[in-house]
């Protein structure tokens, strides 16, 4: 063999082998992209997330493979959660604490990520005041979680008694409240935006007669250490932070770029949000202003949620599982 055929075929050897090592290295890359399974709830929860999912989408962020589930209702994530089919998962707040004391805190908290986003809604003008409501029937969705024990505070509060003084009907999801109220003139209802406008851009007739956040400040605002309404957090399951701490921070990062962009381009935002389904471009638009998405984590984060879940105790021990998470409820990076 002459020196130049040797040449060539050393040259061509050491190509392939470059081509056979590049094509494993990429193989290797795209095999070690660890999997994070994420759910959120149709409504704000989804909509902070929207910048994330097209960036995950649109291979814009790769180094995660981010599975995205968006689901109807609480009902649906917690199981999936519990169970290690989801990693980490956007719910109710007072949720969040009956699994970790259900689980022997195998649950726990990253982020708030919705304030409140609860109204009294109404086809007529008969409300304008919690007072107002008594011997009312209220259609409502969300029993067992936030909603249900944020009327029932306000309306104890304000010396209703919701087992007897009001009716509230229970629907298994927010689109069954938004039915009733439209099937009914003169229907009340309390709703989560983006619900709020949904309503409204069905019926002229529908108007907001109580913010539900107001009125849960209106009754903090003598308090030594007042609570916020919180609506919605992130959490993930214990074992997943534990095993995976970058990747729970990386999320994190991720997701308070989405927020942040979601709140600031509300056009583009709705744009998204219409998409993937949560809700409509034009709804979300109007909506978003009003849905108080939020990011807020670390100290801030546990105490704000704390102050929540105190409040909840104190009115129905139940709501958040009996008794106060301890300090390992909250992730602090």
């Amino acid at each position: 063999m002459n020196m130049k055929h040797a040449g060539k075929t050393k040259f061509f050897g050491v190509l392939a082998a470059l081509l056979t090592l590049g094509a494993a290295q990429a193989a290797f890359a795209q095999e070690e992209a660890p999997a994070v399974k994420v759910m959120a709830l149709k409504g704000p929860t989804a909509m902070g997330m929207v910048q994330l999912m097209d960036q995950a989408d649109t291979g814009q962020i790769s180094d995660y493979d981010y599975q995205f589930t968006i689901a109807a209702s609480a009902d649906e994530v917690t199981p999936q959660l519990v169970q290690g089919n989801a990693d980490i998962a956007a719910i109710p707040a007072n949720l969040a604490s009956v699994l970790y004391n259900n689980t022997d805190g195998q649950v726990e908290v990253l982020a708030i990520n919705t304030l409140g986003v609860l109204y009294i809604v109404e086809s007529g003008d008969t409300v304008s005041s919690v007072a107002d409501l008594k011997g009312k029937t209220i259609y409502a969705s969300g029993k067992g979680s936030t909603p249900e024990y944020a009327l029932n505070y306000i309306l104890s509060e304000n010396g209703i008694d919701p087992e007897n003084d009001v009716t509230i009907e229970w629907k298994s999801e927010h689109t069954e409240c938004l039915s009733a109220l439209l099937a009914d003139e003169n229907a009340i209802a309390m709703l989560p935006q983006p619900f709020v406008t949904t309503a409204q851009t069905k019926s002229d007739s529908i108007r907001v007669a109580l913010d539900l956040t107001e009125e849960w400040d209106k009754l903090q605002a003598d308090s030594s250490q007042p609570s916020a309404l919180i609506t919605g957090v992130m959490v993930a399951r214990t074992d997943f932070v534990e095993e995976n701490p970058q990747a729970v921070s990386d999320f994190l990062d991720y997701y308070k770029t989405s927020v942040d962009f979601v709140n600031a381009n509300t056009q583009e935002a709705a744009q998204l949000v219409g998409n993937y389904d949560i809700v409509t471009a034009e709804v979300a638009e109007k909506a978003l202003p009003a849905c108080n998405i939020t990011f807020i984590e670390g100290e801030e984060m546990k105490e704000k949620l704390s102050g929540y879940l105190s409040v909840l105790l104190e009115q129905n021990p139940q709501s958040i599982g009996e008794a106060l998470p301890g300090d390992d409820f909250y992730y602090i990076r």
